[in-house]
């Protein structure tokens, strides 16, 4: 992958959407697919999670789709039982459908054609155009050649008659794994190798998740895609750029065997975002080796993990869109993906107060016993969402930084003699403070004017305060709040000669314990998002936020470090 940061928007139109520009002339007059309705397809192996990575991929797919008005199926594809399984199979629909894609009746399994792909395996034979191979793995790649010299195979001119019973006899489960394939009879000496005669079966005696014990040899993708494509009538198969040279492979399938369509390969450069790898291989071994709490961890590149930390279906689409679709391989700055999060928030993220590290703060000339009700507004961007109240009682929490003794220059919080606001309250004059034995502050000491209710005196003076959030003493719940950072330190982890594990970041998650938020959070429900007042946007964990035992995931800070 190339080192380049991708600065989203920068490329011109018409290199965003090539493809549109493909699809178009294949449905102009005389186009390969003239008067047919644009069909395309996702097809996710099921062997693990979505992540950010896919999601360009299904955007492309199923909003190729919705911009012609026409379809998209959904079909998983399971030809490798050994790391298959229905979990997988049911997040993946969650997934999608989370973002706001529907596949209508048109879900589909690869396993649903083995019959069918194994009797083009048998077309295919009896054409002299594939032959059963005893080659092990290790001596095909031995026998595979280079630029100068072909591949070898010595089995490659067994006669039909020959092939047909060893495939049989395949199928029936008479040899060991890897004890045979079959291969494609097209070209050793190519220059492009995935033509050098390709295996398009392998024995595998795993049971599948589906089909359990029925087959025991298994089409390969490059084989079984083209087949899949054709008998469901797809126009345009649309997928990554590794595919680019195993196009001739999936044209030479569907011209030797009969289907009912000649679908076009087209393919797209993949994301690349740094400070993160995007290997389902990779992200399950942080799974099974415990370096995360699961495939939903809100520091994984999963769409579940980016949906339990905050992410909304909105921004990761808009993420999507806004990177366009390229020929080239680049890199998406994280950060970018962070400010599509940032706008959707906060045009439609309510604001409410927390103190995630609290000290108490006493308005000591406050009537002792007295509660007022403040209203707060809930989105500044969008008024008439309106507002909510806040109590106060004149014993409130603030946030420990927002206090020092002694100020630094340019400190315009809480410090003896200072006069600041209380967020929508009144404003204080800082008295002093108490400390413990260990000379630690463990309340801060005030006095407030009462003629400044709502925050603004009655004698228009210019306070020169910061204006701080808070929280009521008396109604205040407790809540564990995390927070999360890059799950890796590196912003190239995956790059060459390195050990991804080696750069995981250690301080990618912070847990605090006894925070103080608004008593209003209290029955707080995912997916909600909410905007803590000046620390970020923050939503109730999934899984282990509860009533009585709140849990906030920190979704991404207030700063927007990206550079538009």
């Amino acid at each position: 992958m190339s080192d380049e940061i991708k600065t989203p928007g920068a490329e011109q139109d018409d290199s965003r959407n090539f493809i549109h520009a493909f699809i178009e002339e294949d449905l102009a007059e005389g186009g390969q697919f003239a008067g047919m309705t644009v069909h395309t397809r996702f097809p996710p192996e099921p062997n693990g999670y979505l992540h950010i990575g896919h999601c360009k991929a299904l955007t492309i797919d199923f909003g190729t789709a919705e911009k012609y008005h026409g379809l998209c199926n959904l079909r998983m594809d399971d030809t490798n039982p050994s790391k298959e399984d229905t979990e997988y199979v049911d997040a993946i629909k969650e997934d999608i459908h989370w973002l706001g894609f529907d596949w209508g009746d048109r879900f589909f399994y690869a396993s649903d054609y083995f019959e069918k792909m194994y009797q083009c395996a048998v077309e295919l034979i009896k054409k002299g155009l594939a032959y059963v191979c005893e080659l092990t793995p290790e001596q095909m790649r031995e026998m595979r050649g280079d630029l100068t010299h072909p591949a070898v195979s010595p089995f490659r001119d067994r006669s039909a008659e020959e092939n047909l019973a060893l495939f049989e006899r395949m199928r029936t489960g008479e040899f060991a794994d890897g004890q045979m394939t079959l291969r494609a009879k097209i070209d050793l000496a190519s220059g492009n190798f995935n033509l050098r005669d390709p295996v398009l079966y392998r024995i595998n005696h795993a049971a599948h998740h589906r089909t359990g014990t029925a087959w025991c040899i298994y089409p390969m993708y490059d084989f079984a895609h083209p087949i899949e494509d054709a008998l469901e009538q797809i126009t345009h198969s649309l997928c990554t750029l590794e595919f680019e040279a195993h196009r001739p492979l999936y044209n030479w399938v569907v011209e030797h065997c009969t289907l009912p369509a000649h679908p076009r390969q087209i393919e797209f450069a993949r994301l690349g975002i740094n400070y993160t790898v995007m290997s389902k291989r990779k992200l399950r071994s942080l799974v099974e080796e415990g370096r995360v709490s699961g495939w939903d961890d809100p520091r994984m590149p999963t769409l579940c993990g980016l949906r339990r930390r905050g992410y909304t279906p909105r921004s990761i689409r808009n993420f999507c869109e806004r990177i366009g679709v390229s020929k080239a391989d680049s890199t998406v700055d994280f950060g970018f993906l962070e400010h599509c999060l940032r706008e959707d928030l906060n045009e439609n993220a309510r604001r409410v107060m927390a103190v995630l590290r609290p000290v108490k703060l006493t308005v000591t000339n406050y009537p002792e016993g007295k509660t007022e009700q403040f209203q707060v507004e809930n989105n500044p961007v969008r008024p008439e969402s309106g507002t909510h109240p806040v109590t106060f009682s004149g014993h409130v929490y603030v946030e420990a930084d927002d206090f020092l003794e002694t100020p630094v220059p340019k400190y315009k919080r809480l410090y003896p003699g200072n006069e600041v606001r209380l967020k929508g309250a009144y404003l204080v004059t800082c008295t002093g403070c108490k400390k413990d034995a260990d000379g630690r502050v463990t309340e801060i000491l005030c006095t407030y004017d009462p003629d400044s209710r709502g925050g603004d005196p009655a004698d228009g003076r210019k306070v020169k305060g910061a204006t701080i959030h808070w929280v009521d003493q008396n109604t205040a719940v407790d809540a564990e709040v995390r927070l999360y950072d890059n799950l890796f330190a590196d912003p190239d982890p995956d790059g060459p000669e390195k050990n991804f594990l080696d750069y995981l970041n250690p301080a990618s998650l912070e847990v605090l314990r006894g925070c103080k938020l608004e008593a209003d959070l209290a029955q707080a429900r995912a997916p909600e998002s909410y905007q803590f007042m000046r620390l970020g946007y923050f939503c109730p964990d999934s899984r282990d936020s509860a009533p009585g035992q709140l849990v906030f995931n920190r979704s991404v800070s207030l700063k927007d470090s990206f550079k538009k």
